[in-house]
This record gives structure tokens, sequence and C-alpha cells, in this order.
């Protein structure tokens, strides 16, 4: 029996605050210490914090879209699913960006100056590609996947009215606090990109029936694919 598992609107707001706040007080604290790794540290932090609130709720990790892939055509099914998140992400990453370079917001050939000194000396080094490459994987992958989309989108259903309006915000919200922890290094630029390929991720997990695999994958992919070409001395 669950020890704790109210589930009205009002006690979810306060998890849901508490989550958000184990995320943003964690990376404060890292900052200082190791900034360029305070981001998955903090979302290392907060994962654990969902894993015990999901405990206490009674709650398993296929709430928050770690399904299994039942029968054959879920399987046959799986890999068009990455491909067509890798394009979402890219697509909506490169549309947005391009049109602020033509807007003015930004240059999109001048490479935002917190990203040059997160990932220096990445090019050609064969250790520190293999670090990024794996916190790229796990904290970007699978644990943004999680937070962002499986528990964010979740709770904001559970405090929400039911409305045609309810799951817009499900992807929206999510979507804004996607692209706000990337301004820290990314700048105005990172922003708005990160939160237009959010909306494009939120939108692909409720087409996929709030199963998150697929995206996992895609999302590691297309960073695993930046991270290489990042070693490679590849533009892209």
């Amino acid at each position: 029996m669950s020890v704790y598992a109210p589930h009205k609107p009002r006690y979810l707001i306060l998890e849901l605050g508490a989550a958000i706040a184990c995320l943003i007080l964690t990376k404060l604290a890292f900052d200082p210490i190791a900034w360029r790794f305070s981001g998955p540290m903090s979302m290392a932090c907060t994962i654990a914090f969902i894993a015990l609130m999901a405990r206490l709720r009674a709650e398993t990790w296929s709430d928050f879209g770690l399904r299994g892939l039942p029968g054959l055509k879920a399987k046959l099914w799986f890999l068009p699913q990455v491909l067509l998140g890798m394009v979402a992400i890219m697509g909506a990453g490169a549309v947005v960006g391009l049109s602020g370079d033509a807007m003015g917001l930004w240059d999109m050939d001048a490479t935002p100056s917190g990203v040059e000194d997160r990932f220096a000396g990445t090019t050609g080094n064969l250790p520190r590609y293999l670090m990024w490459l794996g916190l790229g994987i796990v904290s970007g992958g699978f644990g943004e996947e999680v937070f962002f989309r499986g528990y964010l989108m979740r709770r904001i259903e559970g405090i929400l009215p039911a409305s045609a309006l309810r799951p817009v915000l499900m992807v929206i919200l999510p979507a804004l606090m996607f692209g706000a922890v990337h301004f820290y290094y990314q700048g105005l630029r990172g922003l708005v990109t990160i939160a237009a390929i959010g909306f494009a991720i939120g939108t692909l997990y409720l087409l996929y029936r709030r199963n998150l695999w697929p995206l996992i994958a895609a999302h590691a992919l297309v960073d695993s694919i930046g991270f290489t070409a990042l070693y490679l001395g590849v533009e892209v």
C-alpha cells in the first residue's frame, strides 16, 4: 500500500514545485563546483526525487512513458518512430534557428560562447568525446525526456481540469521550461530553439500514445551526432 498517494491538484502542484526547485537549486549548488557538469548532476538529483515520489505514490516508470513494446506491430513501428523523432528534433531546430537568423535575432554562423566554453577541448580528444557522448545519452536522451515529457506532462495533466486546452498546455509548458534550462549556456537562441524542439517532441509523445522510448532513442541519437561532429571538427 502506498504511504503517500494524494492525487488532488493541490498536492500535485506542491510536488511539481518541489521537483522544479530540486532541478534549479541543485544546478545552482553544483555551478561553483563544476559548472560544465552541473546540468547533468542536477538532472540526476531530480530523477532520484521523481523516483522517490513515484514510489510513495505507488506509480511505476511505465506511468512516465517507459513502457514495453507489446506485440509485433509495436516493435515494427519503433524504428520509424525513432527516425520521425530525429527528423522532428532536427527540423524544429533548423526552422527556428534559421528563422531567428533571418529576423536578426542571432547569427547562425556564430556558436554561442557558452557552448564553446562548455565543450572546449572535445575536438580530437577521444576520452572527452566519450565522456560527453555518455552524458548526452544518459542525461540528455534519458533524463531530460523522463523529466520534461514523462514527468512534467503527467503532472500537468493531473493538475489541469479536463478540456480541449489541456493537451496543448501539457506540451507547451514543459517545452518552455525545456528551453529555459538551456539558456544559461546557449542564450536566447538556445532557449527559443530548444523550446521549439520540446514542443515537437511533446507532440510526438502524445501521438506515440505516451511511449517515451522512441523519443529517448531519437534524442540520444541526435545528441550523439552533434558530439561526434564536434569531435571530428565537422560543422553541422
